[in-house]
Order: structure tokens, then C-alpha cells, then sequence
């Protein structure tokens, strides 16, 4: 398994770097200057409070950290000349691009010197569209942490959501999600694809374990006419644990589409999971169908809203099921931005610290941010979970937290980060409460 994962990752990286160069030769013949606007390298000083670093529900471990982080962006595109970051998308003239931002921090603790360690965050973003129909793409994040929750990597999260595994004292692990994809559109609405991920999870802990997953998914999506639109995806997921029984997972979607108009469709959809797993483990199956609607309500203001069902049928023990449901509302204007999210019925967290695997959900999340004054924003977030685990345990998670941040000059900002985490679980051990308070310094080049 690994020798593949190597050599995947060989030829895709291979092909993405004889891009780079074809397209470096034209870079070469760029002045200095030009060139250098490519680049954006920026320092960030970090000074935390934390009132319960290990999240224990006793013998509470505060501390100081201090975190120095240098770090380095660059992008094929353009930066804007009154903010100087980068724009954020191509144009259709602009076939290849790359994205990358990288960080080394050295954090250090007050009291729990034990615990200094070196994080990394990493995330990289390239593309190349040889013609207008075709476009490859390439997608990586890094990640090199001792956080107790782990923050949610996956592209469709919500900023600042996190997993709800997490590790039971700080230790250090490391995630590298590695995903290139191509894409074939044969209509202005219809499409192939196939994506193919790695995620690698490695932690320094006798008690959690270390993980692959590959998976590869292709998806269709075809219009019939202006109005009538399917969608067809199938996911092959094969998980490697270190201790617990591997995984081999299958996962088959199926969605009908139909268009009022350019700002209103409804739809509806079946999704089938099948999780088969070695050495005799309890296999189970799930059925999913729900049915919704996605309007456009202003240029800015959009939502969706499903709705449906889901049923767990376990190969051992009974059945599981009940309402599934996800309502999304978000409104992105130039003073101000928010996202209200409503999500319930399962998820599935394998290849994380605890892997509890099924867990039966609930969890609301909140979020503005608003521009107060030209050079500051303020914002703050809520959001509650309730997760049901196969085993029986029951965590009830809340949190609040409130942010500002300063630009004092174009190349200098300032934040604060304040915060408070509750769980409320009928396994005390697993109680918590947590108070967390972050200052921030960036220097920007």
C-alpha cells in the first residue's frame, strides 16, 4: 500500500513540477520586481492563555505559550493594489496557477515545558487547464499540531470548526492530506471527474493510533435540458489502522436537479454507504434519502435546506436511524459577512485520533464577521454539538468565542482571539471546560 501511495504521489507531483518549470522559463524573463510580487513573506507572534490545556475535567493544567511563526506565501496571481493579498481567483485566460502558504512555529510553554514543540501548517492549491474543457488540479494540507480537537481539514467545513475526536492530553500529530483531480466539462453544465485522496495521520500517543485512507471518487453531472439535471458519484475508501480492523468502504449517490429558475432548484437523493471492516468487526450499512431546495435569495444572500431520513443497519445489534437535515444560510457583503449552519442526523470520523466512527449528530454553528471601521473588523462565533456514539456515550459541546482584528499599517495587523469551550458528557471523565484567550502580531512583506 505504501509503495502505491509513493508512486501516486511521484507522478502527480512530477507532472505538476514540469508544469512549474515549462511555465518558470516565462517567469525567468521577468524583471526582479515583478517577480518578487509573486512572494509574500510574513512573521506572526503568538502569546496564548489557557486555562485547561489538556481539556481535563480535573486537575486543570493552565498555561502561557508563546508561539513565533515565520511563514511564506506565493501565488501565479496577482496581488490587489489596495490590500496587497493575492486575488483570490483565476481568470479564464490564466490556464495554470498555484497557490501556496506555509508556516514553521516554535511554540513555547510557561510551565509545561515538556510540551514545546514545532508546528507546521501547510496548503498548496494548483491548477492547469490546457483547454478550456480539461483541467487537472492539485490539492495538499499540512498540518503538524498538538491541539486536543483537531480543526476540521475537510473543504466543505465552516472556518474554525473542529473534529469531535480528540486526543485525551497534548501530544503531537502530524496530518498530510494529498488530493489531485482532473475534470472534463462536455457542456457549460456538465462534467467528469475524478479525484483521488490520501490522508496520513501520524500521532505520537500509545493510547490513539496512526492511519492511511485512500479513496477515489468519480462524479458525473449531466443536464438534460435548462431545467433537468442528474448527478452520479461513487467512493471507494480503503482505510489502514495501526491496531483496529482496516476498512473497506463504499459509498453510491444519486441526485435529480430540477431548475426554476436561475436562482431557485429543488432536488432530491439516495446516498448508500457500505462500511466492511477485517478480523470479524461489527460491518454496517446506511440508507439515506432526502430531498431539498437551494435559492438565491440577493446576490449576496443565499441558503439551502434538506431533508430527509437515514438508517444504519449493522451487520450485529439492531438498527439505527432518524431524521437527517442540513440547513445552510449565508450572506457575504462588503461590511458584512455571516453563515448560520444546522446539521443533524450522522457523520463518520475515521482517521482521527480516537476513530470513534459512526456517531449520530447534532450540531449548529454560527458566524460573523463585520467591518467596523476601515482598518478594523470584529466578529464571533457559536456553536453547539451533540454527538451520540455507538458505544452509548453522549458529549454535548458548546462554544463562544469573540475576535477583532486591526490593520495598523498595510504591512502590520493586530488580533485577539477570546473564547470558552464546554462538554457536558454522561462519561465524567470526559467532562471539560476551557477558557482561551490569543494575541496576535503579523508583519506582512
Amino acid at each position: 500500500m505504501n509503495s502505491i501511495n509513493s508512486l501516486t504521489k511521484l507522478i502527480c507531483l512530477s507532472s505538476f513540477l514540469l508544469i512549474f518549470i515549462n511555465h518558470s522559463i516565462a517567469w525567468a524573463e521577468m524583471e526582479v520586481e515583478d517577480l518578487l510580487s509573486h512572494i509574500k513573506p510574513y512573521i506572526t507572534i503568538e502569546e496564548e492563555y489557557n486555562d485547561n490545556i489538556n481539556l481535563t475535567a480535573r486537575n486543570k493544567k493552565e498555561d502561557f505559550i508563546t508561539t513565533i511563526s515565520p511563514g511564506l506565501k506565493f501565488s501565479t496571481l496577482p496581488k490587489s493594489p489596495v490590500t496587497g493579498e493575492f486575488r483570490k481567483t483565476p481568470t479564464a485566460e490564466e490556464k495554470f496557477g498555484l497557490d501556496l502558504d506555509f508556516r514553521a512555529g516554535l511554540a513555547f510553554y510557561a510551565k509545561q515545558e515538556d510540551y514545546n514543540y514545532l508546528s507546521l501548517n501547510g496548503r498548496l492549491n494548483a491548477w492547469y487547464s490546457p483547454t478550456r474543457e480539461l483541467t487537472f488540479r492539485l490539492w495538499d494540507y499540512l498540518t503538524r499540531s498538538n491541539d486536543i480537537r483537531e480543526t476540521d481539514y475537510s473543504p466543505i467545513a465552516i472556518e474554525g470548526q473542529t473534529l469531535i475526536s480528540r486526543t485525551i492530553r497534548r501530544v503531537v500529530y502530524i496530518r498530510n492530506v494529498f488530493e489531485p483531480s482532473v475534470q472534463y466539462q462536455f457542456g457549460k453544465y456538465n462534467f467528469f471527474s475524478l479525484s483521488y485522496r490520501n490522508n496520513i495521520y501520524n500521532i505520537q500517543s500509545r493510547t490513539a493510533q496512526d492511519s492511511v485512507e485512500n479513496s477515489f471518487n468519480p462524479k458525473i453531472t449531466y443536464w438534460f435540458d435548462i431545467r433537468n439535471g442528474v448527478s452520479f458519484d461513487y467512493t471507494l475508501t480503503l482505510g489502514d489502522f495501526e491496531r483496529s480492523a482496516d476498512l473497506v468502504g463504499h459509498s453510491i449517490g444519486g441526485r435529480y436537479t430540477y431548475r426554476f429558475d436561475p436562482r431557485t432548484s429543488v432536488f432530491a437523493d439516495y446516498t448508500f454507504l457500505n462500511r466492511d471492516f477485517d478480523s470479524g468487526s461489527n460491518d454496517y450499512k446506511v440508507h439515506r434519502p432526502n430531498i431539498g431546495i437551494e435559492h438565491a435569495i440577493s446576490p449576496y444572500l443565499s441558503g439551502r435546506a434538506q431533508i430527509g431520513y437515514f438508517r444504519q443497519k449493522p451487520d450485529r445489534g439492531s438498527s439505527t436511524g432518524g431524521l437527517f437535515y442540513d440547513l445552510f444560510l449565508s450572506q457575504r457583503e462588503q461590511m458584512t459577512t455571516y453563515t448560520i449552519s444546522f446539521q443533524g442526523g450522522y457523520t463518520e470520523e475515521y482517521f482521527t485520533a480516537e476513530n470513534p466512527g459512526f456517531i449520530k449528530t447534532h450540531r449548529l454553528i454560527g458566524t460573523v464577521s463585520h467591518r467596523l471601521l476601515e482598518k478594523l473588523t470584529v466578529g464571533a462565533r457559536g456553536s453547539y454539538e451533540r454527538a451520540k456514539y455507538i458505544e452509548g456515550e453522549k458529549d454535548r459541546i458548546w462554544a463562544l468565542s469573540i475576535n477583532g482584528s486591526y490593520q495598523v499599517m498595510r504591512w502590520l495587523s493586530l488580533s485577539l482571539d477570546l473564547s470558552h469551550r464546554e462538554n457536558d458528557s454522561n462519561i465524567r471523565e470526559r467532562d471539560y471546560s476551557e477558557y482561551r484567550g490569543i494575541f496576535r502580531i503579523t508583519a506582512t512583506y
